[in-house]
């Protein structure tokens, strides 16, 4: 493929336009077609993919899917999500032993499936170093497909999001070929494409063991369609070297995930690559992920860091300095609950209970940024809908 061709000027504002562009047929409801309406050209979105006051017009990309009301990453979290009207869907990819990818956060299941109360599989218990952390649970890579079929899927954080667990048991592990079928089906009933948002997890780890995950991510992908520059799917991972691998295999739009300014890529430390993400985050370390990626993925606190006491201080320049190498920012994780927002939005002493995360929202949609993941989609679109009415 050629490289060139995907950092052109408008990049970014093409794959902007793209996603909202699909949007714009549907999704979101009349309020905020109306509210989009008011601040579009004929196409449908910002005749240069931007809001008010300039700023780009934020997609709204539903983390695991719905996964603030049902258990993450099952069909019924990304239906709920994409029902509500979020503009892109996400998925993790690991893999099981025989090679297929299904869509977990972890390879570790202990937490996401009720497979501790299975006894025909409690020799499977087991402790491995995964990127340099020492885990002991259930790994899908000791279970074929057939046999992680058989496991049912429940809600991670049971403590937090009690309501989740009401539906605990009712999804299997869907496989991503099975994600690829639904996103087809509902885009034929909609009239227009599902656009997912597609994580590598630990793809170090899993080639050293013989698992790699951007070959058989590629064939699935070619085989829907979703290999082309402008097809309806992101890629994503926090190794950049499975972004540029991933660049030789496919021209789907590329983002590299950044977690904490002091912290490197796995596929960093096994190599002796001394950079962390403080030095990706430069200018120079844009340019660098620019060349064979669309976009960054930075934690929200890279964007707008809080301060000892948790509320947030005064914003970064990586909006300015991305957008200045023709990058898109997909930064994560908005939630509702007072235990994930900075502290100026808490309201009340309960953790779990919501806090404003409107205020939260704004703050983050007014620095510029082009999308953001939410596990609480339809908040985010609310959210949208009043930065639009601006």
């Amino acid at each position: 493929m050629t490289q060139g061709a995907d950092r052109t000027p408008g990049r970014r504002a093409v794959l902007g336009a793209a996603v909202l562009g699909s949007a714009a047929l549907g999704i979101g409801g009349a309020t905020a077609a109306h509210a989009e309406e008011r601040h579009s050209g004929p196409s449908g979105h910002g005749s240069s993919g931007h809001g008010p006051h300039g700023l780009a017009v934020p997609t709204v990309i539903a983390h695991r899917g719905a996964s603030g009301y049902r258990p993450e990453h099952t069909l019924g979290s990304y239906q709920l999500a994409l029902d509500m009207g979020a503009h892109i869907i996400e998925q993790d990819l690991v893999p099981t032993k025989d090679g297929h990818l299904v869509c977990r956060h972890e390879n570790d299941i202990t937490g996401t499936t009720d497979v501790s109360a299975r006894p025909e599989f409690a020799s499977r218990r087991t402790t491995k170093s995964v990127d340099g952390t020492s885990l002991t649970g259930w790994f899908t890579e000791d279970f074929t497909l057939a046999e992680l079929k058989t496991l049912r899927a429940t809600e991670r954080i049971p403590a937090s999001r009690q309501e989740n667990t009401l539906y605990d048991g009712r999804w299997t592990v869907p496989t991503f070929e099975e994600v690829l079928r639904w996103a087809e089906q509902e885009g034929r009933r909609r009239g227009r494409p599902v656009w997912l948002h597609v994580e590598t997890k630990h793809p170090t780890y899993f080639r050293g063991i013989g698992l790699g995950l951007e070959e058989p991510l590629a064939k699935l992908l070619r085989r829907y369609g979703r290999h082309r520059a402008n097809s309806p799917v992101f890629l994503q991972s926090f190794e950049p070297s499975s972004i540029e691998r991933l660049a030789k295999l496919v021209s789907s739009p590329r983002v590299v995930l950044l977690s904490g300014a002091a912290t490197r890529p796995w596929d960093f430390v096994q190599a002796g690559d001394p950079r962390t993400v403080a030095d990706l985050v430069t200018p120079e370390g844009l340019a660098w992920i620019a060349s064979y990626a669309q976009g960054i993925g930075p934690t929200l606190d890279l964007v707008v860091p809080r301060d000892a006491s948790g509320k947030l201080g005064a914003p970064t320049t990586l909006v300015r300095d991305a957008h200045a190498k023709g990058l898109l920012l997909h930064p994560y994780t908005m939630r509702n609950e007072n235990s994930f927002l900075p502290a100026d939005f808490r309201r009340g002493t309960d953790p779990n209970a919501y806090g404003d995360a409107f205020g939260a929202f704004k703050v983050y949609f007014e620095q510029g940024i082009d999308g953001i993941f939410t596990d609480n989609p339809d908040t985010g679109l609310l959210a949208r809908e009043d930065f639009l009415a601006r």
